[in-house]
């Protein structure tokens, strides 16, 4: 095997704060929704901290703890239930609160807890309005959740899991990943979801739709093609579509698996869809990435190799920018300790105006691969980053497995 490298020429944008209190590793970290009012972090204690992210010092306001270890930490879309965050357990629970600034005593409280998955719940992703949570599991299972009642207020009932509107296991032969799942994101569109296995499979599963007809989707009629789609979506994150609103729901291909893809060996560490381009970014322990076009039969269309220098990557997310070059930002971390950013246009003369030469020369990372730009600060060589948070795309929050969490002023440029 190759032995992992690291180059000392690189050099980094500096930390421009510093959290401590976790006694073992941050594993997990965000802002809420919709104004990153607050800064939460899950780790290897079990613990969940909330922060005050109207200050650079990012003062604690209370921290909570329910299980033995955290995997994950999502902040909830829905307008209706701002500050809201799910995570994932390493006993398989899942546990969705609600932080609440104004309430010194406890403003971490709990909303939900759901508990069908048998083992370690790896990853979830919620529905782009926010209404239902989708999570995975080392026993091979997908559940989505009616996170807050509403596809049950819409007529929309469980099939033979409760509060779940999808339950598939690995005693399912047709959707069954040998080693377990590791990984799931949501369509932006919110018709299906991608889930990644420990083989480098990657099932591609319909979900419930649930629909709110009124204001939003009104003035979406009017328009036509990507303006009318864009206009849609930022309409319902305000709360327009709730306003007068008539609900529907629909089963649809709810539970059907709609497509199998693999082109990497090794476990799907982290799935990520663009709002912007029709692509599916796949983070694997392989050390690659893989770009795939969701317009075109997720046909491959770029690889990373060795992203992370020989290192697994742990989390894929694109930058969720309208202009023109940040649509095309992918920002990954890995067990190198090292956070990178990629224009997925790759080495294309596209990619080299808009972006210019790379900071971070050198390496068997970079320029023809689209690699930009490099953030460093944790210890690495195996104890990497093992999450991150990008607040538009400029500040970057890691989660590092050092027991420390660090801040970048990334920029998109």
């Amino acid at each position: 095997s190759r032995t992992p490298t690291t180059s000392s020429a690189r050099t980094s944008l500096p930390p421009i704060a510093k959290l401590t209190g976790h006694t073992d590793s941050v594993s997990a970290i965000t802002f809420t929704f919709p104004d990153g009012e607050f800064l939460v972090t899950g780790g290897l204690d079990g613990r969940i901290r909330a922060h005050s992210a109207n200050s650079t010092s990012f003062p604690l306001l209370g921290e909570a703890q329910e299980v033995k270890e955290i995997n994950f930490i999502l902040p909830c879309p829905h307008p209706s239930y701002p500050n809201t965050i799910a995570l994932g357990a390493s006993d398989g629970s899942v546990w969705i609160y609600t932080v609440d600034g104004t309430d010194k005593k406890t403003p971490l409280q709990v909303l939900q807890a759901y508990y069908l998955h048998t083992e370690s719940c790896t990853a979830g992703a919620w529905t782009p309005d926010g209404k239902m949570l989708a999570t995975v599991s080392e026993d091979g299972s997908l559940y989505v959740w009616d996170a807050f009642g509403e596809a049950a207020g819409m007529g929309l009932d469980s099939p033979s899991q409760g509060q779940a509107l999808v339950g598939l296991t690995a005693k399912d032969s047709r959707f069954a990943v040998e080693g377990g799942l590791f990984s799931v994101a949501v369509a932006p569109s919110g018709a299906f979801a991608a889930v990644g296995g420990a083989d480098g499979t990657i099932r591609i599963v319909g979900l419930p739709r649930l629909a709110a007809v009124g204001a939003a989707d009104s003035a979406a009629k009017a328009q036509k093609g990507g303006r009318a789609k864009n206009q849609n979506r930022r309409a319902r994150k305000a709360g327009l579509a709730q306003q007068g609103s008539a609900a529907q729901a629909s089963a649809g291909q709810a539970g059907h698996v709609l497509a199998n893809l693999q082109a990497q060996n090794d476990v799907i560490e982290s799935l990520a869809f663009s709002n912007h381009n029709p692509l599916l970014a796949a983070g694997s322990v392989d050390g690659s990435i893989v770009l795939f076009d969701t317009a075109h039969q997720f046909t491959v269309r770029r690889i990373i190799r060795e992203g992370h220098e020989g290192f697994a990557v742990v989390q894929v997310e694109f930058v969720d920018r309208e202009a023109s070059d940040g649509a095309w930002l992918l920002t990954s971390c890995g067990l190198d300790g090292v956070v990178r950013r990629w224009d997925t246009r790759g080495g294309t003369t596209a990619s080299a105006t808009a972006m210019g030469p790379p900071s971070v020369p050198g390496g068997s990372v970079g320029g023809q691969q689209g690699l930009v730009r490099e953030l460093k600060g944790h210890t690495g060589n195996g104890e990497g980053v093992l999450g991150f948070v990008q607040r538009g795309g400029g500040r970057i929050v890691t989660a590092g497995d050092d027991g420390v969490c660090l801040i970048f002023e990334a920029g998109l440029s």
